[in-house]
């Protein structure tokens, strides 16, 4: 059974039966729309992709003791945060919800990041072919 808490809207907060934790968002209900808008020509479009770069800004600047403790696994259409650590990840996301909210906040920790791309078909191809033991 997997605990979801919808407190942090439009995040939501999911406990897993292993004892870990994630938070995630789908990108299709255009939360902060107007932020990525800013940078459109910079290749953003607000995608999972978006989001984890400036989770990473933010929690570089503001969590920095806890950098260790999340791992990221976001698409194009779902931003995805993990940790073993669920003290950690509540603290993140209700932290970072505060900073989307504060419109100075993000446009500051916005301006510092990078458009990521997203892992292609090609790539992916030979990632699954170096675990397959294909590498040849």
């Amino acid at each position: 059974m997997m605990d979801y808490i919808n407190e942090f809207s439009p995040f939501s907060y999911h406990e897993h039966e292993d004892g870990s934790a994630s938070v995630e968002m789908y990108t299709d209900n255009k939360y902060k729309s107007d932020l990525f808008k800013t940078r459109k020509k910079e290749g953003f479009d607000g995608s999972g992709y978006d989001w984890e770069s400036l989770a990473q800004v933010f929690i570089q600047e503001k969590m920095p003791d806890l950098q260790d403790k999340f791992a990221f696994d976001s698409e194009y259409l779902c931003f995805v945060v993990y940790s073993s650590d669920k003290g950690a990840l509540r603290k993140f996301v209700s932290l970072f919800k505060e900073a989307c909210e504060d419109d100075t906040l993000i446009i500051d920790l916005f301006s510092k990041t990078s458009p990521q791309e997203p892992i292609t078909a090609v790539d992916m191809k030979s990632f699954l072919d170096i675990i397959a033991g294909n590498n040849k």
